[in-house]
């Protein structure tokens, strides 16, 4: 039985392009979405560096355009892979940050920050954002968070959660647990919408995202969630049908003009940002305009798109979605017509076509579309989180049975893939397996361990390796035991990193008020000079010294010479002026 946490614990749904963030709320016995400094409840999975700071968020995608090689996304899309991952080299294509191989084939984003290349790991990135969610819950609750519950893909491999946890490390959270998306969705509606409902209800949850897709197939009884079955691909979402538009107009901008946009990263954001609007607009529109001034070389790109140009393009991406979901009934062994309610998730769920051929394929039962696809899964983390801490007694004691999307194992003789926690097994899981020395006197065994449903291990997809020494020598099949588990990587460093960027982010802004501060007294003495009609030599040298300062680069001088140059002015200008308010 897990233990449970003292303090506010939250729920964060971390997102390939936006990310939510909850809390159980126990005085009203609901969850409450949070929202952020901009008033929205959604947040952009954006980082960006520029000369003088690091900026997340809403303010890191807003600048994405004109510093498009320094602002980094996808990073749920690169954290736990390996940098020859192919997925990772078809990516990199679109990206305008730079990716290279870093140590142990491991993706390395690279950018400049303050005339200086940095080197960034996903797992930093993806901890940047959950610093910045922290930071929302906390300005909303008024207190520190350290505790949350933070949601991944269900098909996400054990590498991939191991990295994801690692990063709420980073970010300075004691992450709880790392809980499927589908089955964090199944709570919001089961406790939100189905909370009354009689006998076993078989609810499907079709999770599509930004930049991931996966189905659940899980039963509700009696407040108990039971995972039956997942299907999905962690590199499939809604950013594809942004490349594919891109494409589209990129292609046609190059045929009406004989120009070629294509190495052009500052143009190619401002067109991939026209395209995510356009996307949007044909979920509710049968068409939508692109409009952009001087896109490139001063030329003005002005088109549109029709609904079902959008969806021939497509296609084979919804045709996907729909195998994946008959995958999913099949390894649950149930039939279509079994399942009582499908769940939209995710903001790609959205999209009329998608939407259409979901329905066609359940014969026409309607969809459930009545929780926010933006907000579920972030909800349903925060359900999770007020469970696993102490002092929460209006929470619904659901009981919640996940599952593994994928079998784990480890290589034995013959290439023969040998299973230690199968497909489909309840989490969360720590198993010990028993094997034996294949040689005499053999005192070291290196097991490589893998991930898949293969019965050759090097079909499957491999996690990593270690070696247990110290066996003492004999005949061959002397008894070993082993407990599974992946390589961990060096966290400790990284949380350092996280704490200098949060120290310079907050000496950045000390400086920058310090600095506006000293600009409004100025101002303000300027006016009501000009209102008297008279300006004294002491204190017109003293405004001009002022703005001296005030026109140089903040990060010239430290917060301090700002506050004394003010001390200076008002030491100066109040005894002369008394009655000027500031």
């Amino acid at each position: 039985m897990e233990k449970q946490c003292e303090g506010v614990a939250v729920g964060i749904d971390l997102g390939t392009t936006y990310s939510c963030v909850a809390v159980w709320l126990e005085h009203h016995s609901r969850v409450e979405i949070i929202h952020n400094d901009q008033g929205n409840k959604t947040t952009p999975s954006y980082v960006a560096f520029t000369d003088k700071q690091r900026l997340i968020g809403d303010a890191a995608k807003n600048q994405a355009a004109i510093n498009p090689a320094n602002t980094i996304f996808d990073a749920k899309r690169i954290i736990g892979r390996k940098y020859s991952d192919p997925y990772i080299q078809k990516d990199k294509l679109l990206w305008p940050f730079n990716v290279v191989s870093g140590v142990d084939d491991q993706p390395t984003i690279v950018v400049q920050h303050k005339g200086q290349e940095k080197r960034l790991c996903a797992e930093e990135v993806s901890a940047m954002i959950l610093m910045k969610m922290r930071k929302i819950a906390e300005a909303y609750l008024e207190s520190p968070v350290k505790n949350a519950v933070i949601t991944v893909p269900a098909y996400f491999n054990d590498s991939q959660r191991k990295a994801t946890r690692d990063a709420g490390a980073i970010a300075g959270l004691n992450v709880m647990r790392i809980i499927n998306e589908p089955t964090a969705a199944a709570i919001a509606y089961g406790l939100d919408k189905k909370s009354n409902c009689v006998g076993e209800r078989n609810i499907f949850v079709f999770d599509f995202g930004g930049g991931t897709f996966d189905v659940s197939l899980l039963t509700i009884k009696d407040k108990v969630f039971k995972m039956k079955a997942t299907a999905g691909n962690t590199h499939l979402g809604g950013e594809d049908f942004d490349n594919r538009m891109l494409n589209y107009f990129m292609q046609e901008f190059n045929k009406k003009n004989n120009v070629d946009i294509s190495g052009n990263s500052r143009a190619l954001r401002r067109l991939r940002n026209a395209c995510e609007r356009a996307k949007r607009v044909l979920s509710y529109n049968v068409d939508a305009n692109i409009e952009i001034d001087s896109l490139f070389q001063g030329i003005d790109f002005c088109s549109s798109i029709t609904r079902g140009r959008f969806e021939e393009l497509n296609m084979d991406l919804f045709r996907e979605c729909i195998c994946t979901v008959n995958k999913c009934l099949i390894d649950a062994n149930m039939d279509k017509n079994s399942v009582d309610d499908v769940v939209l998730v995710g903001g790609s769920s959205r999209i009329p076509k998608m939407q259409q051929l979901l329905q066609e394929f359940f014969n026409g039962k309607d969809l459930c579309r009545s929780i926010n696809p933006d907000e579920a899964v972030a909800f349903g983390a925060a359900v999770q989180a007020a469970l696993l801490s102490e002092g929460f007694k209006n929470v619904p004691k659901l009981v919640l049975h996940d599952i593994t999307p994928l079998s784990l194992g480890i290589l034995i003789k013959g290439d023969l893939m040998s299973v230690v926690i199968p497909k489909n097994t309840t989490i969360p899981v720590k198993k010990k397996q028993g094997y034996s020395t294949s040689e005499d006197n053999q005192t070291v065994i290196k097991f490589e361990v893998f991930e898949g449903e293969r019965a050759r291990a090097t079909d499957n997809n491999l996690l990593g390796w270690f070696s247990l020494s110290g066996i003492p020598k004999g005949p061959k099949g002397h008894p070993v035991m082993i407990t599974f588990e992946i390589d961990a990587m060096e966290v400790a460093r990284l949380i350092q990193e996280a704490k200098d960027y949060e120290a310079e982010d907050k000496k950045f802004l000390e400086k920058a008020r310090a600095k506006k501060d000293l600009d409004d007294y100025v101002y303000k003495m300027e006016k009501s000079l000009k209102d008297i009609k008279k300006s004294k030599g002491i204190i017109t040298d003293a405004i001009i010294k002022a703005k001296s300062l005030l026109d140089g680069d903040v990060d010239q001088h430290e917060k301090d010479v700002f506050e004394k140059n003010l001390k200076e002015l008002q030491k100066i200008f109040d005894p002369t002026m008394p009655r000027f308010k500031y």
